[in-house]
């Protein structure tokens, strides 16, 4: 049996579906693409590391430039990052995050287009990169996220990360917001 890690279960889709904007009243015409399966569509997309036209149509999720279009819709909206704290009080209510300490790193991407967050990057030859700085629990769930140039150094953004993770509801009292400790290592 093969798995299809791009199918979004009941469970999921309950969680995200309340946080996708209403779509605007239409004129007459083709109705969109269902939400979930654009979603899923999306998450075809970036499970086989393909190109948005290359999505299979015969899938039934829609075009790729559909679900990139609903992916940009979604991500100006905030959906995902609404989603990833509704994720993070869940697992805080079910005692899931490890608040004793937390780590930060950072990895290179290369950029091949170029765009406002890119740089020379001093790990690729000074090919233009990005870098992504996250800040994660003891257990390695992700609190916060920073994309940069890829000739920032990681300790110039570590207060941003630590000051950047949301509020975390989910048990009684104040939200938390600060681990105990941060760990790092020496670049």
């Amino acid at each position: 049996m093969t798995t299809r890690p791009w199918i979004v279960d009941d469970g999921l889709w309950a969680r995200i579906e309340p946080l996708l904007p209403p779509w605007p009243d239409r004129s007459p015409g083709p109705k969109p693409v269902d939400d979930r399966l654009c979603l899923q569509g999306i998450l075809y997309v970036l499970h086989q590391d393909i190109a948005w036209q290359l999505l299979p149509r015969e899938l039934g999720l829609g075009s790729g430039q559909t679900c990139w279009r609903r992916l940009d819709r979604w991500q100006k909206a905030g959906v995902f990052e609404n989603l990833h704290h509704v994720l993070l009080a869940e697992l805080n209510a079910a005692s899931e995050l490890d608040w004793s300490r937390a780590c930060v790193d950072g990895s290179h991407v290369r950029v091949k287009k170029g765009g406002a967050v890119t740089g020379p990057s001093p790990a690729d030859r000074c090919k233009t990169g990005s870098k992504h700085h996250l800040i994660c629990d003891g257990r390695g769930t992700p609190l916060h996220v920073i994309t940069t140039a890829a000739n920032v150094n990681d300790i110039t953004q570590t207060l941003d990360l630590v000051y950047g993770i949301p509020p975390v509801a989910g048990r009684p009292g104040r939200p938390r917001r600060r681990p105990e400790s941060i760990l790092g290592d020496k670049t």
